[in-house]
Order: structure tokens, then C-alpha cells, then sequence
């Protein structure tokens, strides 16, 4: 154990970053990081346009490249799906390892010639509950893991969303929250608080909120540059309340009575 572990320290300092080094897990990164994609019925064409161009736009920009450069192995691994009322498989893009400008630009450049397709239901607790099972063997070994999901309304099919992030924070992944906030609703309150109390979760957790289509791409990169650098944001601005129903998508779709009676309390 002791030759293996200074043949490691060796090849590391001999190499610098220039050699991705491996473990028993994979091959070491600072940060292993899921994009999960809000693509529900509420996301109109428009919408989900100026999104997916957001993040386009963020993976190829200058300062995530930077912030990737900048971490100790100068490398991260990252994945992609998109998600409304499931996940559906087939919306998944394999993990690439992201350490360098072309990386980054493939892996943007396959975002942004996906086909879309819209899925009817906000099912936060699934996109979190898939985006969890992604880690486990992925190849990758991380100092760090991170789900960050988007999305433009509370959670209102299948499971609840609470339990969903405390299961996924229990197995040591932060979730992070982009609330879109473009066409607010009166009905279940600012969105931006429901996600900081009831979806993000872990430690140094956060959420952005984007109000203006013109604000994505930029709102979206300093979300991922915060993700990739490991520092918090501004303290208390993203500070949850605690006073959110965490229920209320869920009781505000038509039958909720006879969907959910067990939440019917």
C-alpha cells in the first residue's frame, strides 16, 4: 500500500495535470457534476430554448473554463438529462470528462443539437431520485458531487420532493437549484424560496433564481462556476425560510385528493 501510494504521489508530481491519475473509483476530478434539465409541459418552446442556450453558452464561456483550471486535479466529470413527469433514459448523456476548452465545446455542442421533446408532469422528486443513481461506478472519483436541477415549477407528480433531496444529500451529494422564474405564479409563491426550502440540500447548497430570458446564460454560469470552484455564494442570500409548502404543486393539480391521499392530512 505504501509503494502504490508514493507511485501515486510520484506520477502526480512528475505529470502535474497533464495525467488524469486513477483510482480503485476512477479517474480523480474535483468535481463529478449532473445538469438535470427542467423539459416539462409548463416549459414552452421559447423557454426551453433560451435554456438549453444558456447552458451552451456557460460550458464554452471563458470563466467556467477557468474555474475548472483552477481546481487541484484541473479537471471535472460531467453528465446531462433532461426530465418533466419521469426520466426517461434515452435523455441522458454519458459522463465525458471535461479538462480542457475542446471538451467542454464537444460536450456543449451535443446539448445543443439534441432534439427537443417536452414530457408532461414537474417531477422534481424523479429527476432527483434518477440523478442520484448516476454517481455509483460512473468511473469517476470526485472530491466532490453535485446534482444541479432546474426547473420552472414545484413539484406536483409522483413522489414528493423533500424525501427525494434528503435521500440524495444522505448519500453525500449536495443538490443545488436553478429556479425559473421567467412566468411567475401567484399561486405557489416565489419559486426561488420553494426550491431553497424544500429541493436544494447538503452542505453550502444553493439557489439561483433567473427572472428575465436575457439573465440565463449568465444566471447559469455563475451557478456553474460556483459549482466547480467550491465557493459559496454571498451568506444568508440563498438562506432557506422553512416556511414553504413543500406540498403545494402537489395541491394544486386537479384530483390531489385522489392522487395523493396520504399527503391528504
Amino acid at each position: 500500500m505504501l509503494l502504490a501510494a508514493l507511485a501515486m504521489f510520484f506520477s502526480v508530481t512528475a505529470y502535474g495535470d497533464t495525467h488524469a491519475v486513477a483510482t480503485e473509483s476512477g479517474t480523480v476530478v474535483d468535481l463529478e457534476l449532473v445538469l438535470a434539465v427542467d423539459v416539462s409541459g409548463s416549459m414552452d418552446l421559447e423557454e426551453a430554448q433560451v435554456q438549453r442556450a444558456g447552458y451552451v453558452s456557460a460550458l464554452t464561456h471563458p470563466e467556467f473554463l477557468a474555474a475548472i483550471r483552477e481546481g487541484y486535479n484541473g479537471r471535472i466529470a460531467l453528465s446531462y438529462y433532461e426530465w418533466g413527469g419521469s426520466v426517461s433514459a434515452n435523455s441522458r448523456m454519458p459522463w465525458a470528462l471535461i479538462e480542457t476548452a475542446e471538451d467542454a465545446r464537444r460536450f456543449a455542442q451535443k446539448i445543443k443539437e439534441r432534439p427537443f421533446a417536452s414530457m408532461r408532469g414537474t417531477s422534481l422528486s424523479a429527476a432527483l431520485a434518477y440523478g442520484s443513481t448516476l454517481f455509483e461506478g460512473n468511473g469517476y472519483d470526485g472530491a466532490r458531487r453535485v446534482i444541479d436541477v432546474s426547473g420552472d415549477g414545484p413539484n406536483n407528480y409522483g413522489a414528493p420532493v423533500a424525501p427525494a433531496r434528503d435521500a440524495a444529500t444522505a448519500l453525500g451529494i449536495v443538490v443545488n437549484g436553478l429556479a425559473i422564474m421567467i412566468r411567475p405564479s401567484a399561486a405557489y409563491g416565489p419559486l426561488d424560496r420553494y426550491y431553497a426550502d424544500c429541493v436544494i440540500g447538503g452542505p453550502g447548497a444553493f439557489v439561483v433564481a433567473v427572472q428575465e430570458p436575457e439573465d440565463f446564460a449568465i444566471a447559469i454560469r455563475r451557478k456553474l462556476v460556483l459549482e466547480v470552484s467550491g465557493r459559496l455564494p454571498p451568506p444568508n442570500v440563498f438562506a432557506a425560510a422553512g416556511d414553504s409548502d413543500c406540498l403545494i404543486g402537489e395541491k394544486l393539480r386537479p384530483g390531489f385528493d385522489q392522487y395523493y391521499p396520504e399527503l391528504n392530512r
